[in-house]
């Protein structure tokens, strides 16, 4: 059972209120989120492009600008390696329209998941020389890239790498005092750029590839005297230039690689939507109208959610089940009638990975309610015969149903690949760097990571990175942060309002949460195509009677009242008549106006209950 903890941070929150001019309320949840002071307090509550850190405090960067811009002026052929993942494509498109506009001659290429797997390969570099490029260009991906990046030399090629992965390490201990140190693997690029490099020093290294990508080309931009990102760009009706809406991929790709929504990400996401709202790429806009979500319609606004669960994972299709360069083609269309056709393809691609996703995650999950797995900490799951792209969307599933680190392992055509998923106390890249004799390849971060390793190694690997976890019941534990005991009856429009300058929600900024203790249960029904979402009737101690949504585990809701009231409780709230029969819950949950036919209405959304 997950714990329920009250977030209590001291601050004066009526005087903070006071100088901002808002609730109250709304400096406690602040505060809670750990922004500090007046500086960070104002660039939390509205933040501007101008406020992002100068790419030139990013290592290597302004070399690797020079050096483009000296091949750009030469004619010289540049290569964009990407990834096919939604940070890869958006960083590749930004890349190639960066350079494209300052006159370079410049194309892509993307692996394919299956044929080439992650990142610079020797088969990529091998298709350059036969075309005669001159410049390989990488990003989201190529710092793990040792041997290819030095055939690629050895072929004559200049090789600049981007990056936000973290660095490749060996750990080694001295004799005399023991100390373990890390010694870095860095491939013998002609340049590196990745926040993560120990000599970078730059303010805020959590950024996405897509995001190191803007930064080369806002530096290329300032050098050759052309004008950055508008600090009004969201205005409607001013002239926008090219970063303008290369910034809109380096937000999208910040919510897509689910990277922290703090400092600079914050920022450059709120800015990112504004802009997004009313974007002129036509594939972007395409991909909002096919999802229905088109900014203006019913007037719903653009959020992060829509990245991160509508419009992305559509991006994130292409590359799952085609070649991810059809994600890049829709981000280039030349016309609208071209951008529908691509966009409505991602779209139907989408809907065949959910059926897909739902169908290996519940084998996965049968495993390990079946067999040995389910006592591990680290849960270590084969499914031979799931689609390798996949992998790390089952372990985000289990991850979320097991509270547990996970890796996802199917089977390549020549060897086993895997994708891993982690919990905040666990850094999945150390750990697997303990074990790195058993990957043939691999590279991630501390949340994710990705893999290939021998069949044969697989049950050795799973013991011996459970044998290695340090794990405690408490760091495996669900923890629900709760900004504040707060009755319904405190709820109305304005502070739902006001709560929407907090967005963007997401990793490192979570949408609030409040709890409601005995709130009483008067009515339910039954919404939705596949019968799964709950709408309530409810009140609390002050009588204030509101509707109250719920998207989770129907049956488990029901079970959970049954249990309590008895099994024709719920059937009493289904017909209308559980107004007299005390049933009570209580409820953590976020407000919201409910925007039904361009009506707005006033509910609150359960998250969690007991």
């Amino acid at each position: 059972m997950a714990e329920w903890c009250e977030v209590r941070k001291g601050a004066d929150f009526y005087g903070i209120a006071r100088k901002y001019h808002i609730h109250p309320l709304t400096a406690r949840i602040i505060r809670n989120r750990g922004v500090v002071g007046d500086e960070a307090i104002q660039k939390y509550l509205s933040g501007t492009i101008d406020q992002l850190y100068d790419p030139a405090l990013l290592s290597g960067i302004a070399e690797a600008a020079a050096l483009l811009e000296n091949k750009i002026r030469e004619g010289r052929s540049i290569r964009v390696v990407g990834d096919y993942d939604a940070d890869g494509i958006c960083s590749s498109y930004i890349l190639k329209k960066g350079l494209q506009t300052l006159g370079g001659k410049v194309d892509t290429a993307i692996p394919h998941r299956m044929k080439d797997g992650y990142g610079l390969n020797e088969s990529l570099v091998e298709e350059a020389r036969r075309d005669g490029v001159d410049v390989i260009l990488t990003c989201d991906n190529g710092i793990a890239a040792f041997d290819q990046v030095r055939l690629a030399k050895e072929y004559g090629m200049t090789v600049i790498v981007t990056d936000h992965h973290e660095i490749p390490y060996e750990e080694t201990e001295e004799r005399e005092s023991g100390e373990v140190k890390k010694q870095y693997i860095l491939p013998p690029a002609d340049v590196i750029v990745d926040p993560k490099l120990p000599d970078c020093g730059y303010p805020f290294p959590e950024i996405c590839g897509a995001m190191v990508a803007f930064k080369l080309i806002q530096q290329l931009f300032s050098d050759c005297g052309l004008p950055g990102p508008g600090l009004d760009a969201a205005l409607p009706g001013r002239e926008r230039g090219v970063l303008d809406e290369l910034l809109e991929f380096a937000a999208f790709a910040t919510v897509e690689d689910v990277m922290r929504l703090q400092g600079e990400n914050r920022i450059l996401v709120r800015q990112g939507l504004e802009l997004m709202q009313d974007s002129r790429n036509l594939g972007l806009r395409a991909l909002m109208e096919v999802n229905g979500i088109l900014p203006g319609n019913s007037g719903k606004r653009l959020s992060a959610y829509h990245l991160g669960f509508v419009l992305g994972p559509c991006l994130n299709s292409s590359g799952r089940l085609d070649t991810a360069s059809r994600a890049v083609a829709l981000l280039e269309s030349g016309t609208w009638e071209e951008a529908v056709t691509r966009a409505s393809y991602l779209k139907e691609l989408n809907e065949s990975r959910k059926n897909m996703t739902e169908q290996y995650a519940k084998e996965a999950a049968a495993i390990i309610e079946d067999g040995p797995l389910k006592a591990d900490r680290v849960l270590v799951v084969y499914l031979p015969g799931c689609h390798e792209s996949l992998a790390g969307l089952v372990a985000s599933r289990l991850r979320e149903r097991y509270d547990k680190p996970v890796f996802v392992l199917t089977r390549g055509e020549t060897e086993i690949k895997g994708s891993a998923r982690s919990v905040e106390k666990y850094d999945i890249y150390k750990e697997m760097t303990k074990c790195r004799r058993f990957f043939t390849r691999f590279g991630g971060h501390k949340m994710a990571a990705g893999f290939s390793m021998r069949e044969e190694d697989v049950d050795a690997f799973r013991r011996e990175i459970n044998a290695l976890c340090e794990l405690t019941d408490a760091d495996l534990q669900e923890r629900v942060r709760i900004d504040a005991v707060w009755p319904i009856s405190g709820v109305d429009c304005s502070l739902v309002e006001e709560l929407a300058c907090l967005e963007p929600f997401g990793n490192g900024n979570t949408r609030p949460l409040f709890v409601n203790r005995d709130l009483r249960l008067l009515s339910a029904r039954v919404l939705g195509k596949k019968k799964n979402v709950l709408r309530f009737i409810v009140r609390d101690d002050n009588n204030r009677e509101l509707e109250m949504v719920y998207f989770g585990d129907r049956e488990a809701f029901e079970s959970c009242v049954a249990q309590k009231y008895g099994t024709e409780a719920m059937e009493l709230l289904y017909s209308g008549r559980g107004r007299d029969r005390g049933i009570t819950m209580t409820v953590a949950y976020y407000p919201e106006i409910d925007m039904y036919q361009g009506n707005p209405k006033l509910q609150i959304v359960m998250k969690y209950y007991r």
